[in-house]
């Protein structure tokens, strides 16, 4: 027996609150082991969770609160249909935005040119906005300990709130993405993948985002709309005929290497194998005919330069053109004219910024009279690294690639085919992908030039001239994993030798997060290190995510899995909605709109908030609404005082035997539709109807059901037997209806008067209330006890009579038919409308009318 089995009932309190129920049960669960992964079950009983791991560098917001709800919801749920949940927590916790973060809070640096300082101290923080603007240079090894030092503390504000919040996860399952079994995780993945041949090292031009000073992925770019102008500029053409050219980046003029026009643009056919002259540098350039250009765009003819944008990375690709890079890494025009460039006029731009080359240029092409007319102003979409603040340039370096569909055909279908096999909810978000990945246009780019990373585990070989060799990376054996190349030697070769002609250099680049992130079902699953565990919780069965990210961790994992295993790495996947303002506006750390969850917590309670984020459908966008808080806090209260009401009933001691009134079996006749519907919308993960239908019924049990029966109930005979008996069984099945959405209420409620933890009890069946029914029941019963009662009601409040009120008669008029079913629960009618004489008299009319003398 587990320690949850041997909790001792708590008894009925006098006088029962929600206040306290977090710290009181979060400790428990925690202590009695309630939410452990028991791994003795076999894959088949076991339901296994691909969680999200949170980025630890920022705050949590309701849009985490909304999703991570979704998913505890969906854990909770197949707990009590007798599974063995497999439910970790990751903290998403190395690349790009940790280092942001750090660089922002301490003012520093990472310089890895300087040595490691044990004795270096971080500033005290918050540091003022001079550190930030000039930030200190600390080593690399330093950077890297206070990147660690403050996701820690991240991570245990992070855990605390997730705590407080319920979910129900097996918290000694927690890992790191920068932790050991991640990196070596991910280094062992990319060593394979390596091997096979699906990574390739290659230069090429390459996304590069000037602030971050790192490469850049499809996956990661958006669009943003910005201003810019049309400038019109003045090619020479053969026999002195002038070429009209229109670009927004006049700056790259001196990296111009063709002219490129349609094939069928009659206007510029007689220039096509012919070339043309470049204003300013004089530089003579070919014209080519290319299908991508849009003969109705501009004048119809472009400049192709290297490089200003992707569809001039495939123009210099396919039409094998020269190369002139004048964009360096730090966004300044290099200080050296290239090949073929005239180094004069090329002089004044040498070391500026984009935008300062782009004004001087501008100049000399007025000074030459080739700019024609004025500039024309546009908005136009620009590329930008989707967390970086300046537009993307396009630098040609060496990276690291995987292969993803991209230039693949083969592999291509076969990652369409997967997502075919892969079950979506919503069904619609599957074109997403199919979508993402036809539109592929180049491998996966999965190295970065940053620091707190998953090291590249590679090393070259240096040539007595001290150059490395690329072509052949040398590499650890995976029993040595994690290394670092920075610090370790590769195998054969010592320490002492690092940097010298004949010895080694280690890669300097680290793995882009997504590349260690696509493996968390490896990593948590113990892929190679834990194979029994492995077994049983991979492939996985559910992955819940945002839907934004489709492209990036969903298709990413896709691509790991299929190279490694050969399957699906699990087989649902599930895609959360956005969480909007009042103003219908999705809620971003951008827009300034967000609302931070721990204050909610705090006054409404947890249950309450859980109901909020419940009422959001999976992929279906959820405005951010308070009232509907505190409609979820009413609704924990009344669970409270209902339950306090019908323990004090004695239901308690009535749980196992029948219900034998025609009105207590008509309740629960309508309970175990409400379990039928509840269980088949969550099974289909339709959280929201699932809540939908027990709440409604639930209302309708306090409001309707416990008012006709409380005076019965209060008796003694057979009859108050039957109705304490059909509150005990509605209130246990009730409570674990709600137990999924409402940890906190239903655990308080369930320890008063049973043993264990609800949510280690099994899930309601239709079985079990049909068996606590005695011959059948007719639910229409129940609605029409609840229409006459209500008509008592209304007449009573009309006459600002109390509903203690005596009615000395009342006549029931309607359909025969209709008054037969009443005269079988009369009684309870009667008695909870406190009916001196109910007369039931046939009638015309349809429906029941119940006329009250006073």
């Amino acid at each position: 027996m587990t320690d949850t089995a041997r909790t001792a009932r708590a008894g009925v309190p006098e006088r029962p609150t929600l206040d306290g129920l977090e710290e009181t049960w979060a400790r428990r669960w925690q202590e009695e082991g309630t939410y452990a992964f028991d791994r003795s079950k076999e894959r088949s009983d076991v339901y296994a969770i691909d969680t999200p791991p949170p980025t630890v560098s920022g705050e949590l917001h309701m849009g985490h609160v909304f999703s991570y709800t979704h998913t505890d919801l969906v854990a909770r749920f197949q707990r009590m249909r007798g599974r063995a949940v497999f439910y970790p927590m990751g903290w998403d916790d190395n690349g790009l935005p940790t280092e942001r973060r750090v660089q922002n809070v301490h003012g520093v640096r990472c310089d890895p040119a300087l040595p490691y300082d044990p004795d270096w101290r971080a500033p005290q923080t918050p540091v003022d906005e001079a550190a930030r603007r000039d930030p200190t240079p600390i080593s690399r090894r330093n950077f890297i300990e206070l990147c660690e030092r403050l996701t820690i503390a991240d991570e245990q504000v992070f855990e605390a709130l997730w705590r407080r919040l319920g979910l129900s996860v097996d918290w000694s399952l927690t890992y790191t993405t920068i932790g050991r079994a991640a990196r070596a995780t991910a280094q062992r993945a990319f060593l394979r993948n390596l091997a096979r041949g699906e990574a390739y090292q290659a230069e090429a031009p390459t996304l590069w985002d000037v602030g971050f000073a790192t490469a850049v992925a499809q996956a990661e770019l958006e669009d943003r709309e910005r201003p810019g102008a049309y400038h019109r500029l003045r090619f020479a053409g053969p026999g002195g005929h002038e070429i009209l050219i229109d670009t927004t980046r006049p700056e790259l003029l001196p990296a111009c290497v063709a002219l490129v026009c349609h094939p069928d643009d009659e206007r510029y056919a007689d220039l096509v194998g012919g070339t043309a002259r470049t204003p300013v540098f004089g530089v003579e350039v070919p014209v080519r005919a290319h299908p991508l250009a849009d003969p109705a765009k501009g004048t119809g003819i472009a400049m192709v330069c290297t490089f200003g944008d992707l569809t001039d990375v495939t123009w210099w690709r396919e039409l094998r053109l020269d190369t002139r890079v004048v964009i360096g890494r730090d966004g300044r025009l290099l200080p050296d004219a290239p090949a073929g460039v005239p180094a004069r006029p090329y002089a004044a731009l040498a070391g500026q910024t984009v935008n300062g080359a782009r004004r001087t240029l501008v100049g000399m092409l007025a000074d030459a009279g080739d700019l024609v007319g004025e500039p024309r102003p546009i908005t136009h979409p620009v590329k930008f690294y989707e967390r970086g603040d300046r537009p993307l340039e396009i630098v040609s370096t060496r990276q690291w690639y995987l292969r993803n569909g991209g230039r693949d055909a083969e592999l291509r279908d076969e990652l369409l085919a997967r997502g075919g096999q892969l079950r979506w909810v919503p069904e619609h978000m599957r074109h997403r992908y199919e979508h993402w990945v036809g539109g592929l246009t180049g491998d996966w780019l999965v190295s970065r030039q940053r620091f707190f990373g998953v090291p590249v585990p590679v090393w070259y070989r240096l040539d007595d001239a001290g150059e490395p060799d690329h072509t052949h990376p040398l590499t650890p054996d995976e029993s040595a994993l994690p290394v670092d190349p920075s610090s370790d030697a590769p195998p054969g070769f010592e320490e002492s030798q690092r940097g010298r002609p004949g010895g080694f250099v280690g890669d300097p680049d680290v793995l882009d997060t997504w590349a260690t992130s696509s493996l968390t079902p490896q990593i948590v699953g113990g892929w190679e290190t834990d194979p029994d565990l492995f077994a049983r919780v991979f492939p996985m069965d559910l992955r819940p995510q945002g839907q934004e990210i489709i492209r990036t961790w969903l298709f990413s994992t896709v691509v790991r899995s299929h190279l490694e295993h050969g399957v699906l790495p699990w087989r649902d996947a599930v895609l959360s909605g956005w969480i909007l303002d009042p103003d219908r506006k999705k809620m971003s750390k951008s827009k300034g709109n967000v609302v931070t969850p721990m204050a909610l917590l705090e006054q409404h309670g947890a249950d309450a908030v859980r109901y909020w984020a419940a009422n959001g459908k999976p992929g279906m966008d959820l405005a951010f609404d308070p009232a509907q808080i505190k409609v979820g806090r009413r609704l924990a209260t009344k669970l409270l005082n209902a339950s306090k009401f019908a323990l004090g009933l004695g239901a308690a001691d009535a749980l196992r035997a029948p219900a034998t009134e025609p009105l207590d079996r008509a309740m629960l006749a309508e309970l175990s539709g409400v379990v039928a519907a509840a269980t088949s919308a969550l099974e289909a993960y339709d959280h929201t109807a699932a809540l939908q239908v027990a709440e409604g019924f639930f209302w309708r049990f306090c409001d309707d059901y416990i008012e006709l029966v409380k005076e019965r109930a209060y008796g003694s005979g057979p009859g108050a037997d039957s109705a304490r008996a059909a509150l005990a069984t509605a209130l246990s099945v009730q409570l674990r209806l709600f137990a999924p959405v409402l940890p906190y209420v239903t655990e308080e409620v369930w320890s008063w008067w049973r043993y264990g933890s609800v949510h280690r009890a099994t899930w309601p069946t239709t079985y079990e209330v049909d068996r606590a029914i005695e011959g059948t029941g007719q639910p229409e019963l129940l609605r029409l006890a609840a229409d006459a009662l209500g008509q008592v009601r209304r007449a009573k409040s009309e006459r600002k009579l109390s509903m203690k009120a005596e009615v000395p008669l009342a006549e029931a008029l309607g359909p025969s038919a209709l008054l037969e079913q009443l005269t079988v629960i009369a009684d309870d009618v009667r008695a909870a409308g406190r009916i001196a004489k109910l007369d039931l008299l046939p009638d015309r009319t349809s429906e029941l009318v119940i006329a009250c003398a006073f």
